[in-house]
């Protein structure tokens, strides 16, 4: 089995610039550790997963934390975008991922538990429940984390610019003459669910529209079926709205369905604004105008800011807050 002294030789460096190497150490020249992994890859050489840990101090594993009292559930077109995003970054610098969760061996547990169990170097928290002790435990542990769509106090967090989104929604709609615009909300459960409901009422206010209770609908989950049954009961009011803003593409999707089982027409007798921009959005008839959250980019600096945290022991709090943009398609049309 080849060695890291096989590689040392045939490659004229000493033992410890090729550890070095393997280790991701910050002081070797590029084309060193260009010539020295080549080399090993040539040799078949697999590093050795617990000698790198005893090196290290590090088991070169990161935890991913997905919890699912919301219902939005993992398959979720933009939860699957972050998350292949923020694996692509991790596994470039030599990280493993696993999921984390409450149960260990058949037993239940914490998540702190598992992670010390697991020894993980660090979280990522794809969705957070403030609500959840077990969830705090993990906050206070000292376990390096970053929290996605979430903005808690004690770790790393990044975002997109939710509330910015809403009115960028609002604005584009108002500007097509509509002036009755009802949202279908996320929830407020949800962090993005309801930083998007608060940038929907503080544009009624920017834009001088009124009110109305009864033009929010609150779904539980951002799916299809609760987008159908909030937009039904939208369209049952005595003064149905002619433009609605979705806080998900799912719920967009959904109203959009219910709106021509009526036998009416998007965006004929309603415009729909969603937000997120999943791959579908484009691809649906009418395609949908959306906001655009930039998953690769979301999923890629938690990475950074998670791997930072582990390596270089940092301990000062960094949030982030990603622009967001309006992508125009069809679902939209001026009042005439």
């Amino acid at each position: 089995m080849t060695t890291i002294y096989d590689i040392a030789k045939k490659t004229g460096y000493s033992p410890t610039t090729v550890s070095k190497v393997f280790n991701n150490y910050p002081d070797v020249r590029e084309k060193t550790r260009v010539k020295i992994l080549e080399t090993a890859k040539e040799m078949g050489y697999l590093p050795n997963a617990n000698a790198r840990s005893l090196t290290t101090k590090r088991s070169w594993t990161i935890g991913i934390l997905f919890v699912e009292a919301t219902g939005a559930g993992i398959r979720h077109p933009y939860f699957g975008a972050v998350i292949e995003s923020f694996k692509k970054i991790a596994v470039s610098k030599g990280y493993d991922l696993m999921f984390i969760s409450k149960d260990v061996g058949g037993r239940r547990s914490s998540y702190v538990e598992h992670c010390k169990i697991r020894g993980v170097d660090g979280v990522v928290v794809i969705l957070s429940s403030s609500d959840d002790p077990d969830f705090q435990e993990l906050l206070d542990s000292g376990i390096p984390c970053v929290i996605l769509d979430s903005s808690p106090e004690k770790a790393h967090s990044v975002c997109s610019d939710n509330i910015e989104g809403s009115l960028q929604a609002l604005r584009y709609l108002h500007s097509l003459g509509h002036r009755s615009i009802a949202h279908i909300s996320g929830g407020l459960n949800t962090f993005a669910g309801e930083q998007r409901q608060q940038g929907y009422e503080q544009a009624l206010r920017e834009l001088g529209l009124t009110f109305r209770k009864e033009y929010i609908t609150s779904s539980d989950f951002f799916s299809m079926e609760s987008g159908y049954d909030a937009m039904n009961g939208l369209l049952a009011l005595p003064d149905p709205p002619k433009a609605v803003f979705a806080a998900g593409d799912l719920l967009a999707l959904g109203a959009i369905r219910a709106v021509q089982d009526r036998g009416l027409n998007v965006p004929g007798d309603v415009s729909i604004v969603g937000f997120d921009d999943i791959e579908m959005s484009r691809y649906i008839t009418p395609a949908l105008t959306t906001i655009r959250q930039h998953t690769e980019q979301l999923g890629a600096v938690a990475a950074e800011i998670l791997t930072s945290s582990i390596e270089e022991q940092d301990t000062a709090v960094k949030s982030v807050m990603l622009p967001v943009e309006l992508i125009i398609r069809d679902s939209c049309r001026p009042v005439t």
